[in-house]
């Protein structure tokens, strides 16, 4: 039966790794500008264009359906010369991987980098997430999986985060974004925690506290939302100048809104 459940699941694993079907590009950035732009334990979003991709924007109502941290010079360079990996993932078939920069050009992204992250505590984020390269999902989980095929499953909104956390939890951290969200929590750095409201012993006054959020709850839009981090536009850091655009048709034309209106 185990023997089963891991050749199903590996079949379904394939079948949401394939294209989804047409792309959208509005937000894409040249791999060497994303290259100059991007510092040690910045968080990469990308709006996917896979099977798996449709199902969790759809779940997490987001457009971001991945995460990938990067970790800059933290891999050993390749020995072939080719492109250095400096990108690490959590892959619905190959686990925990160092990917190239190159991986997602001409996809739509964003970056999110931590504020005030120190150098020290941005070590241990890398470390955390170059000690998990290699680690595999258990894709006899075959329910894990089976959520991702429906692209608009139909539960409530308040509980579709709860739909992630469902099963064993290891295809779960395939998403990618359990694996980046453990590794902030190692210095305990804040992402979305729960907020609360607590009284003071001894007095009648309340203070709010931070409250760890299970990682498995955790999704890519987190990144995006969370007040801790902040959003890097490569366009603009590159010094944007609208002048320089080069449009495809002339300027249109100064008319009216509404030139019968005007003309009474």
């Amino acid at each position: 039966m185990n023997w089963i459940s891991e050749k199903t699941g590996k079949l379904l694993a394939d079948y949401l790794n394939e294209p989804s079907g047409k792309y959208e590009i509005w937000s894409t950035a040249h791999p060497d500008v994303l290259r100059r732009c991007l510092q040690k334990g910045d968080v990469l979003l990308v709006d996917g264009h896979l099977r798996v991709s449709v199902a969790i924007k759809y779940i997490t109502q987001s457009t971001w359906s991945h995460a990938a941290l990067y970790v800059g010079d933290a891999l050993p360079a390749p020995q072939s010369g080719g492109e250095a990996n400096v990108l690490i993932e959590a892959d619905l078939n190959d686990g925990v991987i160092a990917v190239p920069l190159s991986k997602y050009a001409g996809l739509n992204t964003r970056i999110c980098r931590p504020v005030r992250l120190t150098p020290e505590d941005s070590n241990k984020v890398v470390q955390f997430a170059v000690d998990s390269l290699g680690a595999q999902y258990d894709l006899k989980n075959v329910i894990d999986l089976m959520r991702y095929l429906l692209p608009t499953p139909p539960v409530p909104v308040r509980f579709r985060r709860r739909l992630l956390a469902l099963g064993s939890g290891d295809p779960t951290r395939a998403i990618c974004s359990t694996l980046i969200a453990q590794a902030f929590q190692l210095v305990a750095y804040p992402i979305l925690p729960v907020i609360k409201s607590e009284t003071v012993a001894g007095s009648h006054y309340t203070r709010e506290c931070l409250h760890i959020r299970h990682h498995s709850l955790f999704a890519p839009r987190d990144f995006d939302v969370s007040p801790y981090f902040e959003i890097v536009k490569p366009t603009l850091a590159e010094g944007f100048d609208y002048k320089a655009l080069n449009w495809v048709s002339e300027k249109p034309e100064h008319r009216p809104l509404n030139p019968t209106v005007v003309a009474q």
